[in-house]
């Protein structure tokens, strides 16, 4: 995909000028034709600045943060509260909005609202930046006449997304540490220490035991061949991280994070509560069941739990209910159930979605909170154990040394 700067006029005659994005001049000219505008220069966009501007896009840099897009969606409440009409709203935000992807999409969504496209059918040229529940929530709102309401929800929602985001995160923030601080602890140790320790022996000439020649022969390997260590640990986290992209990759890794001890459940918990606050929220916006259920699929972030969410649709469609396709699933616990069913018996289930979201979100509160203490145990026997192989590999040896200094 390559970056054009164009120059055109609108039906009016009015000039326009900017920066489009296509695989070919062609298919630029055709994009501008598309949108109503008649190209009138189009040249590929060269310079330090462009290059800079492809490697973030391919390396997913610079994309609007939830906070970015959740402040975006609250200033766009307000100017459609107010009654500021949404085209001149948006000329304003773009204006004032800081992030460059951000600001660009904004610009390029009031050349389409200028051309006669609706905001959803907008927002929906930007699938990078907004999210399809995010699109059809907005295209519910101006079918219904209430985009001020659709905006206010979708700014709840995302303002309570930041924060189970921020939960998951910081759910594995600390063991990652431990394990990297860790494995350079051993690193050194079998790069730079032991070799000294085996220095020391062989000067002696003392006949090792099995341990300790296996540890000297690992620190040999590691002090010989560190570079191809690193490369190798480099070349699985970059080949990981590609596979995880795929569409096979990630749904494969959605489903091992659920299964980490500990960690798992604070993850799947918040992700089920992600799922009841989005569904809850889509229902009672007005979005036709099955539609909802096929959108927010794609908006929790978890392949593996998506699809069971579009097992659930499948399930209605067939005529079952909400609360026995949920049971088919087998990742809601029995409380939550005896919650729907209640909520699908009264006709309140988007209210008992609402508690369902509550109930998980105290609960990872509540482990979040005391993830140190759950993990503090399991991480100081791991690290004994470590420590105690490598000691009993080093000292082994100078028990021997002491009986011999004795002499």
């Amino acid at each position: 995909m390559s970056s054009f700067e164009y120059k055109a006029r609108g039906t009016d005659g009015r000039a326009l000028n900017g920066r489009i994005e296509a695989p070919s001049r062609d298919a630029a000219a055709e994009q501008l034709l598309s949108n109503g505008y008649i190209p009138v220069e189009i040249t590929e966009a060269r310079g330090s600045a462009d290059v800079g501007e492809w490697l973030n896009r391919k390396l997913g840099l610079g994309k609007p943060t939830i906070s970015e897009l959740g402040l975006f969606t609250r200033q766009l409440y307000a100017l459609s509260k107010a009654g500021v009409p949404i085209i001149r709203g948006m000329n304003q935000l773009a204006s004032s909005t800081r992030n460059t992807r951000l600001r660009e999409a904004i610009e390029e969504m009031v050349d389409d609202l200028e051309a006669g496209r609706d905001l959803a059918g907008a927002m929906a040229r930007h699938t990078d930046i907004f999210m399809p529940l995010y699109i059809n929530l907005v295209r519910v709102g101006e079918e219904s006449g209430r985009l001020d309401e659709a905006f206010l929800r979708l700014w709840e929602y995302l303002e309570r997304e930041k924060k189970t985001t921020n939960q998951i995160k910081a759910a594995m923030r600390y063991p990652l540490f431990v394990l990297v601080a860790v494995g350079i602890a051993i690193f050194i140790l079998m790069a730079f220490v032991i070799p000294e320790f085996a220095k020391v022996f062989e000067r002696f000439r003392l006949e090792l035991p099995l341990p300790t020649r296996a540890i000297i022969a690992l620190s040999e390997f590691t002090a010989a061949y560190w570079w191809l260590i690193l490369g190798a640990i480099g070349g699985a986290v970059y080949g990981f991280r590609r596979y995880i992209n795929t569409d096979k990759g990630r749904l494969w890794w959605d489903e091992m994070r659920l299964r980490i001890p500990v960690f798992g459940s604070i993850i799947l918990r918040a992700t089920l509560a992600r799922f009841a606050r989005a569904f809850s929220m889509a229902t009672r916006s007005g979005v036709p069941l099955i539609q909802a259920l096929s959108v927010v699929s794609r908006a929790i972030g978890n392949e593996y739990i998506g699809k069971k969410i579009v097992g659930m649709r499948e399930g209605i469609e067939r005529g079952d209910s909400i609360t026995r396709t949920a049971g088919q699933m087998g990742i809601f616990t029995p409380l939550v159930m005896q919650m729907l069913a209640v909520g699908e018996e009264t006709g309140q289930t988007d209210d008992m979605l609402e508690e369902v979201a509550a109930f998980y979100e105290s609960e990872v509160d509540y482990d979040v909170g005391r993830l140190a203490e759950l993990i503090q145990p399991v991480m100081t026997v791991a690290v004994g154990i470590i420590v105690f192989i490598l000691a009993l590999g080093v000292f082994l040896p100078m028990w021997d040394l002491t009986q011999i200094a004795g002499r």
